[in-house]
Order: C-alpha cells, then sequence, then structure tokens
C-alpha cells in the first residue's frame, strides 16, 4: 500500500537499476509494512529546474495507509533523503517529499479497495 514516487531530472541511465528495490526495503522498515505491499517508483529524465537552474534535483510523494504524521514524516524523510543523496547525487535541499496519508477506502487492491479486505 505504500507508494514513494520520486520524479527526477536524473537521467534515465544514471539511476541505478536496483533503486527501486532499495527504497521498498527503506519503505517496508520505515513505514512498519509488509514488503510485499511497497511500492516504489523512479522516473528519470525529467525536464525540471530548481530556483531556475537544471543542476539535480527532485520532487517526490509518498503516500501511506497511515504510519504518517509529523513525528513519523521527519524519519521517513531522514531515510529516503539519505537513500536519494548516495544514490542519485541530489542535495537534500534540492528536493521536497510529499507526504499523503491515505484512507483505506481510497487505495484500491486486487480488484478491491483496502478498506474491503482489512475491514474498517
Amino acid at each position: 500500500m505504500p507508494h514513494f514516487r520520486v520524479e527526477t531530472n536524473v537521467p534515465h541511465d544514471k539511476i541505478p537499476a536496483d533503486l527501486p528495490a532499495k527504497l521498498c526495503h527503506i519503505l517496508a522498515k520505515s513505514l512498519g509494512k509488509p514488503i510485499d505491499y511497497c511500492c516504489a517508483t523512479v522516473i528519470g529524465g525529467a525536464k525540471m529546474a530548481w530556483g531556475g537552474k537544471d543542476e539535480p534535483a527532485a520532487q517526490a510523494t509518498l503516500m501511506s495507509i497511515g504510519c504518517l504524521g509529523v513525528e513519523e514524516n521527519k524519519e521517513h524523510a531522514k531515510e529516503l533523503y539519505e537513500c536519494i543523496t548516495q544514490e542519485l547525487g541530489i542535495p537534500a535541499n534540492r528536493m521536497y517529499i510529499f507526504f499523503q496519508n491515505a484512507t483505506r477506502s481510497d487505495v484500491g487492491y486486487n480488484g478491491t479497495t483496502f478498506h474491503e479486505i482489512f475491514g474498517r
């Protein structure tokens, strides 16, 4: 159910092939969710400027059903920024992460929603 999507101007061929898998492991650990539900998408080569400059930058969204909040997001951000900085060379001050706390009824899976799967 957690999904981390990163869009970056780093060229696609400079993105490590195993980065989505690494991000899934970070999500599972940080959010306490089963890795089988974790999804990570890395979109490279985006036409992106930050502060009017085309140096490496990114924007990201972390969607999860629960496990997000004021204090939790600080920990998630720490882990995710460390990974993105190390793997893509994007400085932490050139990426935003938008945290989206979804309800079970707002996330579909396997032909239904998590509301039906897990109840209220």
